[in-house]
């Protein structure tokens, strides 16, 4: 099962592959837009989507987690899950085994990590945004310094009936935020029988996408933004399609510079186009210039002519 429900604007499997390359920063550019999410009703995500689950039972938390870690560690991601009730840490582990057969070797190699979460939100019974956001931050450093593309991090909302659930909606804005520009995903788990509709509501707004699982089945929620987004992708998959197709010169442009030919062939200005990819404006120039070289096109509109074959 799987419907559509528009929210309130936002304010604001094991793997072979090792880390490799290390990147320069927390903040490198964006050059692999797109990630497995391991969530079957969304697909991919691009790098810095923060994500909203409610989930109904254990095992619906349990099943959509191991999935979603599973997808990471596939994708070459620095794993954490900072679990809290209604799981325990043997719980998640066995969860985990279940799609990820050399856990353990995972662990040992410091490729997941499971932390506790009252210790991590919560430490000395203190709820301090700085320290939460800053210590994401450091994580993901040492994540790209140690030769992973990324890091992928999820937590389970403990607090929704606290009296920290004011602090921790301001958390999840300010990570909204603090997410732009960054090679993470974050996945945030929401009981629905501890959630009012308030709650939903205020949740929804602090989350580019939200769904909902039940039993075992998926009810989609999404925001006009992500709705937005998608119909960019599908515009993006129709320009793909024409570049699947030889054209004089084709063989000569980089997949990079073809992904940015894409954009102009559909055509997004420099700052659309950096925004869709997730690279900077002056990156996205720099293609065009290097594409319009190799096919000789004197302007854009020539070029266009040029791969559309007209």
């Amino acid at each position: 099962m799987s419907r559509t429900i528009t929210t309130a604007r936002r304010n604001g499997g094991s793997t072979g592959r090792r880390p490799g390359k290390p990147k320069r920063g927390a903040s490198a550019e964006v050059d692999q837009p797109l990630r497995q999410s391991g969530i079957r009703v969304m697909g991919e995500v691009p790098w810095g989507c923060h994500i909203c689950v409610f989930y109904e039972t254990k095992d619906d938390l349990l099943d959509t987690a191991a999935a979603y870690f599973r997808a990471g560690l596939e994708s070459n991601e620095f794993c954490v899950w900072a679990i809290s009730e209604p799981i325990t840490a043997a719980e998640a582990k066995a969860a985990l085994r279940s799609v990820i057969p050399d856990l353990e070797a995972q662990m040992e190699a410091g490729r997941i990590e499971i932390l506790q979460g009252t210790d991590w939100y919560l430490r000395g019974n203190q709820f301090d945004l700085q320290r939460i956001t800053g210590g994401w931050n450091e994580k993901l450093r040492g994540a790209l310094a140690n030769g992973f593309d990324g890091m992928r991090v999820s937590g389970n909302a403990f607090w929704i009936e606290s009296s920290h659930w004011k602090a921790f909606c301001e958390y999840e804005h300010e990570l909204d935020r603090s997410l732009t520009g960054q090679r993470m995903v974050v996945l945030c788990t929401y009981a629905l029988q501890a959630s009012r509709a308030v709650d939903l509501l205020d949740v929804a707004r602090a989350h580019q996408c939200c769904t909902a699982r039940r039993h075992g089945d998926w009810e989609f929620l999404a925001t006009p933004e992500l709705q937005q987004a998608r119909k960019e992708i599908e515009r993006l998959h129709g320009a793909l399609d024409v570049l699947s197709k030889p054209f004089p010169g084709h063989a000569l442009l980089t997949p990079r510079e073809r992904i940015a030919l894409a954009q102009i062939v559909r055509g997004a200005s420099n700052k659309e186009a950096a925004r869709m990819l997730g690279i900077s404006p002056r990156t996205v120039e720099f293609h065009r210039a290097n594409v319009m070289r190799k096919l000789g096109a004197r302007n854009t509109a020539e070029l266009v002519r040029r791969v559309m074959g007209d």
